[in-house]
């Protein structure tokens, strides 16, 4: 009865063993190929200032992410490729292989970390809504927004839709999709608020004068912004631990959120 068994088992083994053996080379494949190639490929999408945007003299990309993503290729000894992507297809470029990592603001949520890795946090933002002059006064407080009546902008696939659609469920969320903006919306007059990120709010204020951010004292959903890597690669999201890590340390992300008005 033993013999019977044992050779089944030996075989099973036999198996598992080059499976073993075949599991860290694979892990480890981005790192070494990022290496061997002389660069790494950087999704990003362009379109949240100060973050990730295009120079509109020259088109190439500028901002507190692009910066980052610079400096981690120095770190390197490869160079940056940037590739354009969008908030829907950010995750869907990571796992077809488009690119190698994310840079671009993205701030972590449960659904982002079911299909992608985050890093360990670079920094934190919340979220505040925005509205025009002429609607500022009628928004006193945050259940003013959640009401009938109301209609929010977000853009499609970010963490400010998810935000929406569990905070303030009374109100009539619009989904704007990229390339196109939700503030675009507010602007043009075809919705009464969108919500933002404290950082692009910052920004878009100082750019549109009849723009408002409200409740800044009070913002919602503090929540860590991180970078984005696939998944079932730890080799590759160990080194990007390590260099998050490093560079927290070394003052590297204080002096770039300094210089682009980001609050890490």
């Amino acid at each position: 009865m033993h013999r019977r068994h044992i050779p089944a088992a030996a075989a099973a083994a036999a198996l598992l063993v080059p499976a073993q053996a075949l599991a860290q080379p694979a892990a480890a494949g981005r790192l070494q190929a990022i290496q061997s190639a002389g660069r790494i490929r950087i999704g990003t999408t362009g379109d949240f200032n100060p973050m990730s945007f295009r120079d509109p003299a020259t088109r190439s990309y500028r901002g507190h992410q692009i910066e980052a993503a610079e400096q981690l290729a120095r770190d390197m000894g490869v160079r940056a490729e940037f590739v354009a992507t969008d908030w829907r297809t950010l995750i869907s470029g990571l796992q077809a292989d488009q690119y190698d990592v994310v840079f671009t603001g993205t701030s972590m949520s449960v659904a982002r970390a079911l299909a992608a890795s985050f890093t360990i946090p670079w920094g934190r933002t919340g979220f505040i809504p925005l509205t025009t002059r002429r609607n500022a006064a009628r928004f006193a407080n945050w259940d003013s927004l959640n009401q009938r009546g109301v209609t929010l902008a977000t853009n499609l696939g970010t963490t400010m839709e998810q935000f929406v659609q569990q905070a303030l469920p009374a109100a009539t969320l619009r989904r704007v999709e990229s390339p196109a903006r939700d503030w675009q919306e507010l602007l043009g007059g075809r919705v009464d608020a969108t919500m933002s990120t404290v950082i692009e709010a910052a920004f878009l204020t100082r750019e549109y004068p009849d723009l408002v951010a409200l409740f800044t004292d009070q913002p919602r959903n503090p929540i860590p912004m991180a970078f984005m890597a696939p998944l079932q690669d730890p080799v590759f999201l160990n080194f990007l631990n390590a260099w998050v890590t490093i560079r927290l340390a070394s003052g590297f992300f204080a002096e770039l959120g300094q210089k682009w008005g980001v609050s890490a």
